[in-house]
Formats: C-alpha cells, structure tokens, sequence
C-alpha cells in the first residue's frame, strides 16, 4: 500500500484516505507519497489513446489503494466528477497557426471556467465520498485569488457533508469571479469577501494557518482543505499532463514542451511530479507574472517574499508558492530534516536561500520567466489580430513566456497551458480590444446570468479577520451541529 507522510519529517504516516481528509499534515507540513510510482513508456503506449477520464483512472490507481477505493467506485468518482463539463473530452486543444507546432491546452470547461475545476471536481467528490461512508461532516477552508474560491464553492454547493468557507481579498478579483461565489444559493457556502489585505491571498493564508494551529477550533469545527496544500489536488493535476503529452507527442519518448502560467505552484508541482513517474516532457515553462516568487527561485535559487504587485493575471498574484516545498522533497532525496529547515527559516525570517547543489536539482528540466502586464496584453491583443482567437491573461502569460525562451526551448512541440476562460476578465478585454471588437469568446452564458442574480456573503476587514471568521464559524456550527 502507498502511504503518506508530512514533507517536513513530523506525525505518523498515515493512509491515502487520511492524507485526503486533513489536508495538511499533523506537524503543519504537505503531505507526500513515500514514493513516486514510476511509468514505462509501455504504460504511455497503452494510454496513448485514452479519453481523459479512462487515463485518469490509470494514473489515479498509481496513488490509490484499491482497499480504500475500489476500480468501481474510482470510475463511479471520474463519471461525476466530468459529465458536468460542457465538452465531452475534457480538455481540448487548439492549434495556434502562428507559431510552429504550438498548442493551446484549454482548461476552462468546467463548471467555473476554471483550470481549478479538473482538479477540484474530483477533490471535493472525493473527500464527500469519503465523509458520507463514514457518516462524517466537514468544513473547508480555503482562501482564493480568483478561481480556486469559485470551483471549491460550486462543488461543495448542496452536499450534505460538508461546509465550505472561501476567503477572497475584496476587489483583488473580477466581479465575474466574485459572483461565481455569491450567487451561489445554497446554505453550505460561506465567501468571505476581506477588505485591506496588502498582501493579497497570502495574507489569508496566514489566517488559515492560525485557524488550523488552533486545535481546539480545528477538532471542533473538523477543519480541512481541498486547495492544492491538499494532496487529492496535485495527484489530479498530474493527469493532465499526461493527457497532454500523449495527445501532442508524435510518438511516445518525443519531446513536448509545456509552458504553464504558475504562481502557487501547485498545477507546476503536479507536472514536475509527472516528469519523475516517467513523463517525458523536455521543458516545463515557469511563466510567472510581475511578482516573480518563482522566477527568483529557478534563476537566482531564493525562495523570498517581496511586496505584491496587483496584475492583470489576478489568479497567480501569489508571493508565496507554498507548493514548491512539496516540489522540492522530491528533489533532496526526501530529507525532511532540510526542508523543515528551510521552511522555518523563511517563516523566521522572509527569505530561505538554497545551496548550488539542491538548486541545480529542482532546475532540471524548468526555464523560468518574468512576464509584465505590457507584455501579456500585447500577447492577447497580437494573437487575437493575427489569427482571432482570445487568450485570458493567464494563458497569455504562458505563451508570451513561451515566445521569450522559443531560443532555449529546442523547436520542440510547445502545449501553452490556458488556465481560465477569457469570459472571466471582462474589463481587462474591453480595455484592450474595445467595447465594439469584443468577440464571443469575451462572453459565457453563466457569467452573464450572474450579473443578474442577488449575491450573499460575509465581509471583514483584514485586521479583524482572525477573530471574526473564528467567531462565525463557531456560531454557525453550533447552530447547525448542536451537541
């Protein structure tokens, strides 16, 4: 059996269903696989003609034990978690026509128009799973810079067993996001919209934090998490990298560049994770916009946090890429003793800088860039003139960092990752095409019919967040969960 233990060396090793269900680990680390499973490209030849949701399975059953989760009861999971998106494969591709070989991977045909919503589909299915066989409820806490918020909320809307409470920084996101989780009627989601954060998202995952350091509080109310600090959420995001690969590969062991459009690091970390199972990618693209958290990592080997820059691609406006510790296990040969080390002293003092030798290590097989807001526009605004298809601004930071590293990638095939819908970011749009150029990619049915709906949610300010959440939370679980 594949167990899980926490990245930084503390607490038991415990089951796939336990390291789904707490989120983090005891000691306040990720959790890991003990081990990574290897593939062959005799296994990639097998999958290569598979539907997204029949690869799934084959890379899922890597990870979980068949005596927690049955071949049936995974299909069962997969059937629920994907017949809700608008096209029947899952993913599609599109072919740019004015750059060789160059693919746009398009994520945003789930519910929420999110890449979020292929890995948290199957997450919060997963975790109910889970709570309705052991009779169980729970309440997820999650804190969003755009569309991990609106996949939680929607996916958790109307299950019995669980609650679900998403902070968002209070017009750090577009109204189309917001809405997303506002109108959303069901009496189990909680957005908290939060006023004053300087450091955007990360300022309430430091609230979080505190909130699961409480273990009185976190006992009681049975907090967890299915954002990608959870491992259900990284191990399904590997899936679409082999997707990917296997459906642009000429042949299986050809090399595919992907470029990916990151701030947490949590979509990255599921395709560095793929490339050692077996994943024969040749450059994973660490796109990265103004605030630069990775590009200081993978250029200069310093895991710091600097003051945020709010940028047209809002969802990866991220200081601190908490996944990559995940990452980084991985890459010192599971030394636990390190990555404590290394966290704790970036908690102690801002900044953990990484010897040569680790840094040469996570490097393989990364390039990393820096994309402005100048540069991201003038990659939609070009593509669109050129050959009339819309980029979001995320899928855009992907290709305009593509474009800059073309030299050191090799002419390889390139999979530019597009992480959301351009529906999603109205205003940026119109800014750059014009009110009377904008098409109808610029549009979804379900965002419109959001901006006539009532919108509920709770609002706070920053300074006073830790206390008010804490104290609404309890209310609505004594009322809801009486003794």
């Amino acid at each position: 059996m594949l167990n899980y233990k926490s990245n930084k060396g503390g607490g038991p090793t415990v089951d796939f269903e336990k390291a789904i269900l707490d989120g983090y680990a005891s000691d306040g680390g990720l959790y890991v696989p003990e081990y990574l499973p290897k593939v062959t490209h005799s296994d990639l030849n097998k999958w290569k003609s598979l539907s997204y949701k029949a690869l799934a399975f084959e890379v899922l059953s890597l990870f979980i034990d068949r005596s927690i989760v049955s071949a049936v009861e995974l299909r069962l999971l997969l059937d629920e978690c994907y017949d809700t998106f608008e096209i029947k494969e899952v993913i599609p591709f599109h072919q740019l026509e004015t750059r060789d070989e160059t693919y746009i991977m398009e994520l945003f045909y789930g519910p929420t128009l999110s890449f979020k919503d292929v890995g948290m589909s199957f997450m919060v299915n997963l975790v109910n799973f889970f709570l309705k066989r052991k009779s169980e409820h729970l309440s997820v806490i999650v804190a969003t810079t755009g569309d991990t918020g609106p996949a939680a909320a929607h996916f958790v809307a109307g299950k019995s067993n669980l609650d679900a409470w998403v902070l968002y920084p209070k017009g750090l996101i577009t109204e189309a996001q917001e809405r997303q989780m506002t109108t959303l009627p069901h009496a189990n989601v909680h957005p908290v919209g939060v006023f004053n954060c300087p450091e955007g998202g990360d300022d309430l995952d430091v609230v979080i934090s505190q909130l699961y350091a409480d273990d009185a509080f976190k006992n009681k109310l049975k907090l967890s998490s299915v954002n990608s600090l959870n491992w259900g959420r990284i191990m399904m995001q590997t899936v679409h990298y082999f997707y990917g690969y296997l459906r642009i590969a000429k042949e299986v062991g050809a090399p595919v560049n992907m470029a990916v459009p990151s701030g947490g690091f949590g979509n990255l970390c599921a395709g560095g994770l793929a490339r050692k199972m077996g994943l024969p990618i040749h450059y994973l693209v660490v796109a990265n916009n103004q605030n630069a958290c990775l590009n200081r990592i993978f250029t200069q080997g310093v895991f710091s946090k600097q003051p945020i820059h709010e940028t047209v691609s809002s969802a990866i406006d991220i200081l601190v890429p908490i996944n990559f510790w995940r990452f980084l296990y991985f890459n010192v040969e599971g030394d636990t003793a390190k990555i404590k080390e290394w966290m704790e002293t970036f908690e102690r003092t801002g900044q953990a800088i990484f010897d040569a030798e680790t840094m040469a290590e996570y490097r393989k097989g990364f390039l990393s860039k820096s994309i402005s807001d100048e540069q991201t526009l003038k990659t939609i605004k070009n593509v669109f003139d050129e050959e009339y298809y819309l980029l979001d601004p995320h899928g855009a930071v992907a290709v305009a960092a593509a474009d800059q590293l073309k030299a050191q990638l090799g002419g390889h095939p390139m999979i530019c990752l597009a992480t959301a819908h351009p529906a999603k970011f109205p205003e940026t749009l119109e800014r750059l095409l014009g009110a009377d150029q904008m098409p109808r990619a610029a549009m979804h049915p379900s965002i419109e019919e959001a901006k006539v709906k009532c919108q509920k949610n709770y609002t706070c300010h920053y300074s006073h967040l830790h206390t008010a959440l804490k104290e609404t939370m309890n209310t609505h679980w004594d009322l809801h969960h009486p003794a």
